[in-house]
């Protein structure tokens, strides 16, 4: 009993240990799990640093909901957790951040009033503290059973995250499957940067839904990770293995001690030797035609932007979303390290073969 459990991805029987060692995926399909909110935190965190805050809070019924309070009290016995969110202060690979990770196990962690008051009150804590913030959003969205009340978490948790902003702090959200409805509204697509894991679900409202609404079938993936990649609304898709690396790297550019052990004065100093090409040499002497310089300007190996970042920066990290129409490929950006300084890459970038 335990030893196995069926994936709901593809349904196929397989053994639980093995799931476990496999970040919580299915080592036949690949499909994704769903993680609780502990095992996230023990998945992100460095082991042992992880201070929970707001472990408790009182429990209420705003619009006297008919039985709200049982289905509160059952969700705190099924998943020992006091609400749909846990809060706290963690390292990740050394650098400290405020974390945040839903529990889908709690009423499909939707936000009721006090998931917004632990978001909020965890970023404005951050913000005077001058810690980044990672929130793992999961969710079905706002909790109806609070109407208007929970509606107006989403204008709360967007406005502590504004002030954090403006504060220049950094916030990284994290989508998993699924995110959606008042949560996907507010505070999960507000990151300065957006991570997602593999084929989540991401939206507003469920496909199904809106099929029925439009009475049109919808493109194949619509909703999924990868459609908002390529639609610009993510910054990068993350295998969950991957994760903690990722956020470490991140944390690490963005940190206050980077670059400060840097002597400006070596890096800006240095002597660039010149490089001498005897294939330009014709130019030198006044040899070269207009036709010459047409078919060196066309040369298929010349560099693009991605081969001047690779030989000048380390840690490079591209980042995708413009949060606005699309990814576009002519443009990379992303952030990476030049001698130890943090900096952000812009390049335009060109094909290297006709079709490109």
């Amino acid at each position: 009993e335990g030893l196995w459990r069926k994936c709901n991805k593809c349904g196929k029987p397989i053994y639980t240990e093995d799931v476990r060692n496999n970040y919580y995926i299915c080592p036949k399909c690949g499909g994704y799990f769903r993680v609780h909110a502990y095992r996230r935190i023990e998945m992100t965190a460095d082991e042992g640093s992880f201070e929970e805050w707001e472990e408790t809070m009182p429990v209420s019924n705003p619009l006297n909901f008919p039985g709200y309070e049982k289905k509160l009290a059952a969700a705190r016995e099924k998943t020992k957790l006091n609400e749909a969110i846990v809060t706290g202060k963690a390292m990740i690979g050394g650098y400290p951040a405020v974390l945040g990770v839903c529990d889908a196990r709690f009423l499909m962690s939707s936000m009721g009033h006090n998931v917004g008051e632990k978001i909020t009150n965890a970023v404005e804590r951050a913000t005077r503290e001058k810690l980044p913030v990672v929130i793992f959003a999961c969710s079905g969205g706002a909790r109806m059973q609070e109407g208007i009340v929970s509606l107006m978490q989403m204008a709360k948790t967007s406005a502590a995250l504004k002030k954090h902003h403006e504060a220049g702090q950094l916030f990284i959200s994290v989508l998993t499957d699924p995110t959606t409805g008042g949560v996907t509204a507010s505070f999960a697509m507000l990151g300065d940067i957006i991570l997602a894991e593999p084929n989540a679900l991401i939206g507003f409202a469920g496909p199904r839904v809106i099929q029925q609404t439009i009475g049109q079938k919808l493109p194949e993936g619509f909703q999924r990770s990868e459609f908002l990649l390529k639609h610009g609304f993510v910054d990068k898709i993350v295998e969950r293995e991957d994760l903690k690396d990722t956020l470490h790297r991140i944390l690490k550019l963005h940190s206050a001690e980077a670059g400060k052990d840097v002597d400006l004065e070596t890096v800006c100093g240095e002597t660039a030797v010149p490089v001498v090409d005897k294939r330009h040499k014709k130019s030198e002497e006044g040899g070269k035609t207009p036709w010459d310089t047409v078919l060196l300007s066309r040369k298929s190996d010349r560099p693009v932007a991605t081969d001047y970042i690779d030989m000048i920066f380390d840690d490079f990290m591209e980042f995708h979303g413009d949060r606005y129409f699309g990814d576009d490929g002519a443009i990379v950006g992303g952030i990476a390290t030049f001698h130890g300084i943090p900096v952000t890459v812009i390049g335009q970038q060109k094909g290297k073969n006709t079709k490109d």
